[in-house]
């Protein structure tokens, strides 16, 4: 195994951070390897806020669920999907004024893979400079305010937050779904589904025992049945999309 696949598979999500500022090199480092990522058509449809001050970090982790770590982390960045930049390129390359990014869903899915794998080209890169990460869904917990706090325009919308820091802790690293469920050879098949989940599901019941000293031991079928009932899955981001000028119909 190369040193590459070593630091990728030895990845965890850190939740607490040391003082130490992340250095302007540091982040220039991150930044241009998530330029590096691939990119669909060459959009390179993301833009990144990075938010240093006390001030932005705490109000950030007020609207993120109260999670402490978004305040201690003295490096939080913002993923952005950004279809602005392009309505802008068109135009300067002689687009209509019209173009129709607005209700284009194809566009739309490409700025938000694009966006991903900028960002975790980036992670890999931090975390190979000894820096942790742990990425933020709970951005879109409140979208709009964070929209309004980082003066996200029209055709913008936070995708993800990231906490970049030192390390202060070194935690259990999460197991994850076997191999047998997750790659298929030459055509899709669910005949192992049932037999693979009750398996990792025995793993991650141990691995909660554990890191709970065995206070909690939920398998993992249950913590995705209720984490994808409805009132769990933001039903206002479409609003908010829409409020964004994104037009998904």
């Amino acid at each position: 195994m190369n040193e590459t696949i070593h630091l990728m598979r030895r990845h965890r999500s850190i939740r607490q951070f040391a003082s130490t500022p992340v250095s302007e090199e540091q982040l220039e480092l991150m930044l241009s390897a998530a330029q590096a990522a691939s990119t669909s058509s060459n959009i390179q449809a993301y833009s990144v806020v990075g938010v240093r001050s006390e001030a932005g970090r705490s109000r950030l982790a007020e609207l993120t669920g109260n999670q402490k770590h978004v305040a201690q982390a003295p490096l939080f960045l913002v993923w952005c999907a950004d279809l602005n930049r392009l309505q802008t390129a068109a135009g300067l390359g002689g687009g209509q004024p019209d173009f129709e990014l607005t209700r284009n869903t194809e566009a739309f899915i490409m700025a938000t893979v694009d966006t991903a794998l900028a960002a975790q080209n980036a992670a890999v890169a931090a975390e190979s400079l000894g820096l942790g990460i742990v990425y933020i869904g709970g951005i879109r917990n409140r979208p709009r305010e964070v929209s309004d706090l980082l003066r996200l325009p029209s055709l913008v919308y936070p995708l993800f937050g990231m906490c970049v820091g030192v390390p202060d802790q070194q935690p259990d690293q999460r197991p994850r779904l076997p191999l047998s469920v997750v790659y298929h050879e030459e055509a899709y098949s669910d005949a192992g589904f049932a037999q693979g989940i009750a398996d990792y599901d025995a793993i991650m019941a141990e691995y909660y025992a554990k890191r709970a000293g065995g206070g909690r031991t939920t398998a993992w079928s249950k913590e995705m049945n209720a984490r994808f009932r409805p009132e769990q899955l933001r039903p206002h981001m479409r609003g908010f999309l829409e409020s964004q000028g994104f037009k998904l119909d």
